[in-house]
């Protein structure tokens, strides 16, 4: 695997992330709208961005597949587990624990020895 994939897959991994930011916009800013109900309630900019970045990533996906075997691309899926947390802490001021940052670590080297071997 070249470091081009590498660096495609992480990248893959952070539009999840910035995917799951965008949708909790949406989710915030419906509750905001006065006298929206029903599904008409969560359609605003963010989810619609949300769900154009996800269509778009779900092409690359499928672009990165045809170079590279599911059982080596799909761990760096968990960097989105990664990613998702950190952006809501710089973005939404939410509290890691310090669990969170053991678990980083794990995540990180198991992937680093998955792309690697």
């Amino acid at each position: 695997m070249t470091m081009t994939f590498v660096w495609i897959m992480v990248s893959y991994s952070l539009g999840m992330a910035c995917g799951q930011v965008l949708f909790k916009l949406a989710a915030r800013s419906s509750l905001q709208v006065e006298g929206s109900s029903g599904l008409l309630a969560y359609i605003n900019i963010y989810l619609l961005l949300g769900m154009a970045l996800y269509v778009g990533l779900s092409v690359l996906w499928v672009w990165i597949l045809r170079s590279i075997p599911l059982s080596k691309a799909y761990p760096f899926v968990a960097l989105a587990f990664v990613f998702t947390p950190l952006l809501a802490r710089l973005i939404f001021d939410e509290k890691l624990s310090s669990g969170y940052f053991v678990g980083l670590g794990f995540v990180a080297v198991g992937i680093i020895v998955i792309a690697r071997y």
